[in-house]
């Protein structure tokens, strides 16, 4: 089949970037010419793209100019992934703005009307452009509920699926009715709409009532690399590590994925001689991804296990403020502890708001916590960026990973691929969170009570609790125990049954979500 993707990002990262790489690596992998449009300036680079397809001399969407391309390497089977670059200039709208080399990045709700209809408008000739490059696409798939639909819509393919990756819904649409039409537009067109979970559907029937969304609105998590994240044996932990800090201290300087590399080796060092068990964070580091309640958390976590290691790999406008609650632990200060989290998200560069999980627990700090926080000092390490192969390197060589999102996760990607690798997440319990460590709960009772984190005034104390208690397991019971989630993993979630259901869901078949 010839399958279409609007995806309109990056292909590496975090998010729906690694969803639509890893969904075009799956599509192609069975066969499928996949034919992908994004904004990754180096999408040659990758192994799994066979061509590049770009408009140098564009103008604008009515002057889109000549497609040219240019063919990378031979598909090695019967699929292939051809990438291209829709003229769209400097700037790129986004739900969460985050540095894009090369690009201004702007959230939507501070675009014009005309920005929006310039971006919509170059998008819908390229997918019309690449459309009559290959006689139709038989399925096709727009990325999040804006602008990926509409320009499916306006460019007259049909049919094809809607992927909310929840960000789209959450950060744009809810807060901003402003953008209520383009999503109806975009959706009533579509054969079926893909969510991560419950909680992810109620949200957008709530926010798009009278679509008639609860009759196409069906299951479509994304997927693990069961290969990449797989469970390592025994003691292959450093050799891991070692060979990815080499890689990245020897790399030359990228166009787009810029790190702090020194940073990023210290960090991967200290967490290959860690004397004691090893804890992850991936993901965005803003306040909504709940780091600072593994921060405050940490110093009863290391109490208990001396010589354990934290690296938190991420990037975000809360890193500072981050950095800060660190120092500020393991200097022994709690009252700018304190600060910190009375100024809470304008730490970020909003308005001032209290964290309230961290304010009730320093208000009534355990005894001891204090000294515990200075004895800490040195165990918390800054990875920064890291792509997702180089992730699929590093969470296996982790005992447990943390992931006490705030706010509703659509789907929590990296919570499945800790479980792929055998390690415990330990989750927030709510969303599409709750939806994978219920999963793992019922497949494998013996997590039942350290999988899911409820939210509330007890949040650090418990999160140190459950993650003391996996820890405190004989290391022979949490290598078996890892290794049955790690087969719960592969199970529901793995890319190939992911990718079918994106090509049943563009013609309308998906497994549907009922109403409760």
């Amino acid at each position: 089949m010839k399958i279409l993707i609007f995806h309109g990002y990056l292909l590496r990262g975090t998010g729906s970037n690694i969803y639509n790489a890893n969904l075009a690596r799956a599509l192609a992998g069975l066969g499928h010419e996949v034919h992908l449009l994004c904004q990754d300036r180096e999408a040659g680079s990758l192994d799994w793209v066979n061509a590049v397809g770009t408009w140098p001399d564009a103008e604008g969407p009515e002057s889109i100019g000549e497609l040219q391309f240019e063919q990378i390497r031979q598909p090695g089977g019967e699929g292939s992934v051809t990438v291209y670059r829709p003229p769209i200039g400097k700037l790129l709208p986004v739900y969460v703005e985050d540095p894009y080399e090369g690009f201004e990045a702007r959230a939507f709700p501070r675009l014009t009307d005309q920005e929006i209809d310039f971006y919509v408008g170059s998008n819908v000739a390229a997918v019309e452009a690449v459309e009559r490059q290959i006689g139709g696409s038989d399925a096709a798939l727009a990325n999040h509920l804006i602008m990926g639909p509409v320009i499916l819509a306006r460019a007259g393919v049909r049919p094809y699926a809607v992927k909310n990756h929840g960000s789209d819904l959450e950060y744009t649409i809810k807060p901003n009715p402003r953008f209520i039409p383009w999503a109806a537009e975009g959706v009533e067109s579509a054969a079926a709409v893909l969510v991560g979970s419950h909680h992810t559907a109620a949200s957008m029937w709530e926010a798009l009532p009278g679509l008639g969304l609860e009759e196409k609105t069906g299951f479509g998590p994304p997927g693990v690399d069961t290969q990449a994240f797989a469970p390592l044996k025994p003691g292959e932990h450093e050799g891991r590590i070692a060979a990815l800090r080499n890689e990245i201290a020897n790399e030359p300087p990228s166009t787009t994925f810029g790190r702090d590399a020194d940073e990023a080796v210290a960090a991967l060092d200290a967490f290959a001689a860690a004397e004691g068990p090893r804890v992850i964070f991936v993901g965005k580091l803003i306040v909504s991804k709940g780091v600072d309640l593994i921060v405050a958390a940490w110093p009863l976590i290391h109490r208990q296990n001396p010589g354990a290691r934290l690296m938190l790999v991420g990037f975000g406008a809360y890193e500072m403020g981050l950095r800060a609650l660190v120092t500020a632990l393991t200097d022994g200060d709690i009252q700018s502890a304190r600060d910190i989290a009375a100024i809470g998200r304008g730490l970020e560069g909003g308005e001032e708001e209290p964290l309230s999980y961290l304010t009730d627990f320093f208000s009534d700090l355990p005894a001891g916590y204090e000294e515990s926080g200075v004895q800490a000092a040195g165990s918390i390490a800054f990875a920064g960026r890291l792509d997702h192969d180089e992730v699929a390197r590093v969470v296996p060589a982790a005992d447990s990973m943390i992931v006490p999102s705030t706010f509703p996760e659509a789907f929590g990607m990296v919570a499945a691929e800790a479980a792929a690798s055998g390690v415990l997440p330990v989750c927030a319990e709510h969303s599409g969170l709750a939806e994978v460590t219920a999963t793992l709960a019922e497949e494998v009772p013996a997590v039942e009570s350290m999988i899911g984190l409820p939210l509330g005034p007890g949040a650090v104390a418990e999160l140190a609790g459950k993650v003391n208690r996996w820890l405190a397991l004989d290391p022979a019971e949490r290598l078996e125990i890892g290794q049955n989630i790690a087969e719960s993993a592969d199970r529901n979630w793995s890319w190939q049954g992911v990718a079918k259901d994106v090509i049943s869901a563009s013609a309308g078949q998906v497994r549907k979500v009922v109403q409760s």
